[in-house]
């Protein structure tokens, strides 16, 4: 298969990589101007699940080929699209008119109907997924990592030739699939659990504080059980993480992620320490539908004027 990335973000490069190292050719389209600014290979330092323990970090130099344009009659079987989901809509408008007969994988977090959010690129091309990875880069060393699942869904009775076609990519490379009935609620649900981390982000500067303070951590749990009536207000369902942690007391769900999620060896704490996300976006979004729907979500409300500031 012929894979073209969407930008040299943290996502792309690492399933790029993995991609690549099943056999198949990849190449990354960047903006214009940001290939003298980029160089021609990225280091790697990434923590791979899929393989054994002993073996996990791997420590690369790899060559990667860039592009400044995307031609009209390309070649390309797979465009892969990992974002952040401001820049969804500008991407959108400047894929439509090049897609050509290439299958769009959305391997992206979404506020927006996702259906909504593609137009106007045919929806029988696109393909809704969600990675399992994270990290951050440092100069031009990328440190990250994955989780050996990947999510998919479809909004049609049966996954399509397409659909297929993309799993099985991601199963030769080694993930394994995890399929979501309901992807749209799967996707908001999991922003909603975004903006709760980003809003304490918002107050203390970056991700490794968050998750290294046992308060930061408590108030994720308290800023999702305000976000919860939005989402039900959207038409969402509650996926199980969402549910067990508005269930759960905020301190005992900061205990939990303090030890067992993002406890200090782990590998999620080492992504999120090498994450330089610009946050804010989320908790804005999550703030305009509360409004919306008359809905108080007082903590957000707190950290709203400090979305200007980053």
């Amino acid at each position: 298969m012929k894979i073209l990335i969407l930008g040299r973000g943290v996502i792309g490069t690492q399933y790029a990589w993995a991609f690549e190292n099943a056999g198949h050719t990849v190449e990354f389209y960047v903006r214009e101007g940001r290939k003298a600014q980029y160089d021609s290979y990225v280091n790697l330092e990434l923590w791979d699940t899929r393989k054994s323990k002993k073996d996990r970090i791997v420590k690369e130099k790899w060559n990667i080929v860039m592009h400044e344009e995307i031609k009209e009659n390309h070649d390309y079987d797979l465009i892969f699209i990992s974002v952040n989901p401001e820049q969804i809509s500008s991407v959108v408008k400047y894929l439509a008119p090049r897609v050509g007969n290439a299958t769009v994988l959305f391997f992206s977090n979404i506020w927006q109907d996702p259906q909504l959010a593609v137009q106007p690129i045919p929806r029988n091309q696109i393909v809704y997924g969600f990675p399992g990875a994270g990290g951050g880069f440092e100069g031009n060393t990328l440190y990250g990592g994955w989780y050996k699942t990947v999510q998919f869904g479809t909004f049609e009775s049966q996954p399509s030739k397409r659909d297929l076609e993309v799993r099985n990519l991601f199963t030769q490379s080694g993930f394994k699939i995890i399929v979501q009935k309901d992807i749209k609620s799967w996707l908001w649900n999991h922003f909603a659990f975004n903006a709760a981390m980003e809003a304490e982000v918002l107050k203390s500067g970056s991700f490794k504080k968050v998750i290294s303070s046992r308060e930061a951590l408590d108030g994720i749990g308290r800023n999702l059980k305000e976000i919860i009536p939005v989402l039900k207000a959207r038409g969402s369902k509650l996926d199980l993480l969402t549910k067990v942690l508005s269930i759960l007391p905020p301190k005992v769900v900061s205990f939990i992620m303090t030890h067992v999620v993002f406890s200090p060896k782990s590998m999620a704490y080492a992504l999120m320490a090498h994450n330089h996300f610009k946050v804010g976006y989320a908790v804005e979004e999550i703030i305009i539908a509360a409004r919306k729907y008359g809905i108080k979500v007082p903590r957000l409300f707190e950290v709203e004027n400090l979305i200007t500031e980053q």
